[in-house]
């Protein structure tokens, strides 16, 4: 299944695995950022309830 890379197999291996980090990296800033916004959201909305 994996292809024969030669001597190319760390650098591809090495690419592949960054590429990965860096996916999940920014899925986790992502998601981190989109729940600090909703909480912020949530403040004001309830701050706008109260004031009527």
């Amino acid at each position: 299944m994996i292809p024969d890379l030669g001597k190319y197999a760390g650098a591809v291996m090495g690419a592949y695995a960054v590429s990965i980090v860096l996916l999940v990296l920014l899925v986790a800033v992502s998601m981190w950022r989109g729940a600090r916004v909703r909480r912020q959201l949530d403040e004001i909305e309830a701050r706008r309830a109260r004031n009527g």
